[in-house]
């Protein structure tokens, strides 16, 4: 197949491109050229911003599209718009953000989606970024109709991942020493390793698979508590899990998914999967997301500026406030 990617060298699009190599594809991608140029020495890279520079595009086509970085549904429509005639198959990587009441339970891909009094807001914003990414799906599918792959991914994690939203944890659990958890122990979390994300994506775009998939893991629920000690086995540290209650925290105001990564007061188990399950995603063990996360981790600088996650002297803070 020819594949192009909007994107395709960052976190996710990486590991797409990656695979879709490893399977004899022909890639072709586009992007800026901000991050990780000739990261795939010899590939057909096209250099050009998607919002009014898709001209180093024009004339050619692929049998698929694979846009890894839209957010704004005035750009999603004029990248669909241009390449209806150039690409059978589009997907789109979207959000579980998309949904109207996000801490809802079991939710499936007909569950209410949020909405934005202004559509043409293009701000993103804890408010603003469900919401946008449900405009660019429609945008997208009035563009492509019947020809779009709507990816609502949960938290994607893994190597490569610059948010810190995961890596935090092993990464903490392995310094050992008393460690701050947070909220319910048993209140359940949920996150897919890119590399699974990836074959899967790959794999529904090898069959032009079509419509709108929520697609997070694991398989069966995992509790907190089951991820910080596995996190600990993983390591083989002598961390002590002190558990603060959500009420303690949100008194420090301490800032769920950002300060304490996979912390969110309220929700629990919240995105049924079951379509994508049926249409062939499968996890590997999250041991070896910790572990593999973990090495990654460790090959970037002693100097890195951490995205997400408790400084030591704001989780000792926290701490005492509790014993408090």
């Amino acid at each position: 197949m020819r594949i192009l990617f909007i994107g395709g060298t960052r976190f996710v699009g990486r590991h797409l491109v990656e695979l879709s190599l490893a399977r004899g594809h022909e890639v072709t991608l586009f992007h800026r050229g901000v991050s990780h140029q000739g990261l795939f020495p010899g590939i057909d890279e096209r250099i050009g911003d998607r919002d009014g520079g898709l001209d180093a595009l024009k004339g050619d086509h692929w049998d698929a599209c694979i846009d890894t970085c839209g957010y704004f549904p005035r750009v999603v429509r004029a990248s669909t718009s241009f390449l209806a005639g150039s690409v059978i198959h589009y997907t789109f990587i979207s959000s579980i953000s998309v949904y109207k009441e996000f801490s809802r339970p079991r939710q499936d891909e007909t569950s209410e989606l949020a909405t934005t009094p202004d559509e043409t807001v293009e701000e993103i914003t804890n408010d603003t970024y469900g919401a946008l990414k449900a405009l660019c799906e429609r945008a997208a599918e009035e563009e492509m109709p019947g020809g779009v792959l709507h990816v609502r991914a949960g938290l994607i994690v893994g190597p490569h991942d610059l948010s810190d939203r995961f890596t935090y944890w092993p990464t903490r659990v392995a310094r050992g020493g008393e460690v701050l958890a947070p909220g319910d122990p048993k209140r359940a979390i949920q996150f897919i390793d890119v590399r699974d994300l990836g074959a899967w994506i790959l794999s529904r775009v090898e069959v032009a698979t079509t419509g709108v998939f929520n697609v997070t893991g694991p398989a069966a629920p995992l509790s907190m508590e089951t991820f910080l000690e596995s996190c600990r086995r993983v390591v083989n540290s002598d961390a002590r899990f002190t558990w603060v209650p959500d009420d303690v925290l949100a008194a420090a105001e301490a800032r769920a998914y950002l300060e304490l990564p996979l912390w969110i007061p309220g929700m629990d188990d919240s995105f049924v999967c079951r379509r994508a399950i049926d249409f062939g995603l499968s996890f590997r063990p999250h041991e070896e997301t910790i572990r593999d996360t973990l090495a990654w981790a460790a090959t970037r600088p002693a100097d890195h500026a951490w995205r997400a996650g408790l400084s030591p002297q704001r989780e000792a803070d926290i701490l005492a406030r509790f014993r408090a």
